[in-house]
């Protein structure tokens, strides 16, 4: 008995070592599916016979038993995004770009690339000869906080000095209504309107360029409503994703959550 099957494990080693099993795929590396990237011996998931070599192997469950080592998988690599564009228009709702791009293909089955262009909501309230348009725009304009960020290094105008970076206020608002447009929202850049609800407390920043360089406040505020005065608001970036709030009060600070925190545009 003990003699039979060290027999058969003889015969296997001889048939593995007979049969390429050092390198199937040696030199036959091939990139997407590609019948023709073909090889004989064992698979990576056992069994002898033929199997491949090419990009696709992996996802079919094919590949030669040395893939993995003579073709290993090299993920996609990306660079850093870009800086976030201008708005499409001046004065108008509109959208802003920001790409990155490819340093390395990914080979052989590795991770793909992510996303490369991103786009989010934005308006901005100088019109190319620097004249103030904000007072165009009745209702509260609003857009996800991470915009905020880079609007602290685009506000490089000559209407805010530097020593002014700092200025602005937060208002605190409780949703009373809102659009089934936010709820249903999947583009990239505009998931944050799924985050809207009703009845929530939501904090809105009031920040340079947005605020008015006469009246040093953000329009659509609420300033000097009262609490039963219901305001109007619209998102940026989808003009059907829009309600209405009431004014709770006004701080120095947000302290909301991320997901319930935005920026007067």
């Amino acid at each position: 008995m003990g003699g039979t099957a060290l027999s058969g494990a003889l015969w296997l080693g001889l048939l593995w070592a007979g049969s390429g099993a050092g390198g199937s795929c040696q030199g036959k590396c091939c990139q997407g599916r590609d019948a023709a990237c073909v090889g004989e011996g064992w698979r990576e998931g056992g069994g002898y016979g033929t199997c491949y070599c090419d990009g696709g192997c992996r996802r079919a469950g094919d590949c030669c038993h040395d893939h993995g080592q003579a073709c290993p998988a090299i993920p996609c690599v990306v660079g850093e995004w870009s800086h976030w564009s201008g708005c499409a228009e001046q004065c108008h709702p509109g959208l802003r770009i920001r790409r990155r791009y490819v340093q390395q293909e990914p080979k052989n089955g590795g991770e793909p690339c992510p996303a490369l262009e991103e786009k989010a909501g934005c308006l901005e309230y100088l019109t190319y000869q620097g004249e103030d348009c904000g007072h165009e725009h009745v209702p509260a304009f609003i857009t996800t906080s991470e915009y905020g960020k880079e609007r602290k290094r685009r506000a490089a105008s000559s209407l805010w000095p530097s020593d002014k970076d700092a200025a602005g206020y937060c208002v605190e608002f409780r949703t009373e209504s809102l659009s089934q447009q936010c709820a249903l929202e999947t583009r990239p850049y505009a998931r944050w309107m799924q985050y809207l609800r009703e009845g929530h407390t939501v904090c809105v920043a009031c920040q340079p360029p947005a605020m008015s360089t006469a009246t040093q406040r953000c329009s659509g505020d609420g300033h000097n409503a009262h609490g039963d005065k219901i305001l109007h608001w619209e998102a940026i970036g989808n003009s059907q994703c829009q309600g209405t709030w009431k004014k709770i009060r006004q701080l120095e600070h947000c302290s909301c959550p991320l997901v319930h925190s935005f920026i007067f545009t």
